[in-house]
């Protein structure tokens, strides 16, 4: 990674112009939206089920609260935060592929009323500064072309006091795992793509994603670069996932 010309950023393990990357993130996820649910039982064995449990019940949610949930694909966390009480939730994503299935889901569990949802970059958010109380991206940052100015946007929609929560795929720390780790994201995911889902491409570039994807400790080094207070972090089946959480003060 460190290797990328300026010009250029990863898309997996291959380097493309920092323009073409938008145009070719959409289109794994405008293939893979149909079957985005399986895709995430597929890489993660189901467990990603419980990882956003956890995840919405840190997102701490209230009624007096409203949330942005950038990246949110399908609905699963927007959906886990207004069944728990939440406020108000915008269910936002660049893809409006993926927000077409969120939309469909949303209505079959009732939640439309409750709902916006926004086709938009969270690189460059068409949301007024300091009117969201509680930011979250799950499984959406290790896409985004510029990750500092999604998290720079992240904090300039919170108001002060507010709080940003990033659930994303990070690293094993559990050394005797890792070769079991790599034979699962590289041999087997790919093919599981192709048999289900018809698409082993795409699987294989979401296997390169999280590779590329910085570690627990340097994601909570951007997010303090990007102003955020109080950084932690917590790791989910010993570092596959992690939760990193930063305040607005």
């Amino acid at each position: 990674m460190d290797d990328i010309p300026g010009d250029q950023t990863d898309f997996g393990f291959r380097a493309v112009p920092r323009a073409e990357k938008k145009t070719l993130v959409r289109e794994v996820f405008a293939s893979v939206a149909p079957r985005y649910d399986l895709m995430n039982d597929l890489m993660s064995l189901g467990i990603h089920r419980v990882w956003k449990q956890i995840f919405t019940t840190l997102l701490d949610p209230r009624a007096s609260r409203r949330l942005l949930d950038l990246a949110g694909g399908t609905g699963d966390i927007s959906f886990g935060w207004l069944a728990a009480g939440g406020g108000p939730a915008i269910l936002s994503d660049i893809n409006p592929a993926m927000l077409e299935v969120g939309r469909d889901r949303a209505v079959d569990r009732g939640f439309v009323g409750d709902l916006t949802f926004l086709v938009a970059d969270a690189e460059a958010l068409p949301i007024p500064s300091g009117t969201m109380d509680v930011v979250s991206m799950a499984f959406g940052l290790r896409n985004c072309t510029d990750k500092d100015k999604v998290l720079t946007e992240a904090r300039r929609v919170l108001r002060p006091g507010g709080r940003f929560l990033c659930l994303e795929f990070s690293r094993l720390e559990v050394a005797a795992l890792v070769p079991l780790y790599e034979a699962w994201s590289f041999k087997v995911l790919p093919r599981l793509g192709r048999v289900f889902a018809g698409d082993a491409e795409s699987y294989q570039y979401l296997a390169e994603s999280i590779r590329m994807f910085p570690d627990q400790e340097a994601l909570a080094g951007m997010m303090r670069n990007a102003g955020f207070s109080r950084v932690s972090v917590r790791n989910l089946s010993g570092g596959i996932a992690a939760i990193h959480s930063g305040w607005k003060l």
